[in-house]
């Protein structure tokens, strides 16, 4: 597996398009923007994109599908909780940084849930606190974890929204990620790379 990531849109969201190095298929996690670095690189690597994974619904990491799929026409995946909020300019926070966005047509996944692209097996762990609608995609033979707002190096997401609780992402944490084997790499919505096992030591917040 090799992860190439994109700091996109208005707050810097970590945007990362996840391929299978032996097939040129690949998938994308949270797309805030479709920069031209983005699309230089699929089409001079002859990338094939099967799908967009969602780890939610705010707007920082939903601006780009529009344009995306204006070239290419995968489907988008996002929790079901968070349904909602991905049509709901007002609740995924655009209107109050944009002109505001909403998608439609989206596929919906739940907890426990396995969506197979580009050669992985990519297990949706639910973990409401940021949104009630947040999850994380695990890939258990890479030990790789994609975390979305969830979990940060040595900090969680935001609690300070609508439809967010801190009590919920900090059970979120606990009893779905810290079980997680230790080495397994976590790869964020915003800022650098941790690992479960540094987080377990080092983070205040859970």
């Amino acid at each position: 597996m090799k992860i190439e990531k994109f700091v996109t849109g208005i707050i810097s969201t970590n945007c990362y398009l996840v391929i299978n190095e032996e097939t040129k298929h690949a998938v994308i996690v949270d797309l805030a923007a479709f920069p031209r670095a983005l699309k230089n690189y699929i089409e001079e690597e002859n990338i094939t994109v099967e799908a967009i994974l969602l780890t939610h619904a705010h707007f920082d990491h939903i601006m780009g599908i529009d344009d995306f799929k204006k070239v290419y026409d995968v489907p988008v995946y996002v929790e079901e909780h968070d349904a909602d909020l991905l049509t709901d300019a007002r609740l995924n926070q655009s209107l109050t940084y944009t002109n505001g966005y909403t998608f439609a047509g989206a596929k919906t996944v739940k907890d426990g849930d396995v969506l197979t692209f580009a050669g992985y097996d990519f297990r949706v762990i639910h973990t409401p606190g940021h949104t009630m609608g947040c999850c994380c995609y695990y890939v258990e033979s890479e030990n790789v974890l994609f975390s979305g707002d969830t979990l940060f190096q040595n900090s969680v997401g935001r609690t300070d929204f609508e439809n967010s609780s801190t009590s919920a992402i900090v059970r979120s944490v606990r009893e779905k990620l810290f079980l997680l084997p230790d080495e397994t790499h976590v790869y964020p919505g915003h800022m650098g790379e941790t690992m479960i096992g540094h987080e377990k030591t080092h983070n205040p917040y859970v």
